[in-house]
């Protein structure tokens, strides 16, 4: 399908038809064989997203990135930590503060499923220009703020 001169009716009702497809496709991607029995939920997806592309942070530091509170991260931390995915360590500098990271037994699991994702984003968003890249973000950020309300 030609994306050239769409109107903005005509731009809705692809994404409309496009939007299921994609998360369809993304489902069938599966979790790999042994995180299967951790029961993950969406949720935990965007605090391994952050630790594997990002590195070790607080917890502060991710609930700010995840936009939650502190006592929502280190539940999800404490959660992850007894299920074997995610390593906690204090911060040498700052005895109060814990450090979080993705635990190296799972490391290549959580890897293979993030990667082909980043994968498929990859390939989608080279292509563009910064200009262009700053301004499909910005567009996806503004629908999902629409859907909230």
């Amino acid at each position: 399908m030609s994306t050239d001169g769409l109107s903005v009716d005509e731009s809705i009702r692809t994404l409309l038809l496009l939007m299921p497809r994609m998360v369809g496709r993304a489902k069938r991607l599966g979790v790999p064989e042994e995180l299967r029995s951790l029961s993950l939920a969406p949720r935990h997806l965007s605090l391994l997203a952050y630790l594997l592309f990002d590195g070790a942070m607080t917890v502060n530091e991710l609930a700010s990135r995840l936009e939650v509170a502190p006592a929502t991260v280190s539940l999800m931390v404490g959660e992850l930590s007894r299920k074997g995915v995610l390593d906690r360590r204090e911060d040498d500098a700052d005895r109060r503060r814990t450090i979080v990271s993705i635990a190296e037994a799972r490391r290549d699991a959580i890897s293979e499923w993030l990667g082909h994702g980043a994968a498929a984003w990859r390939a989608a968003l080279e292509p563009l220009t910064p200009a262009e890249r700053r301004l499909f973000v910005r567009t996806l950020l503004a629908y999902e703020q629409a859907l909230s309300g």
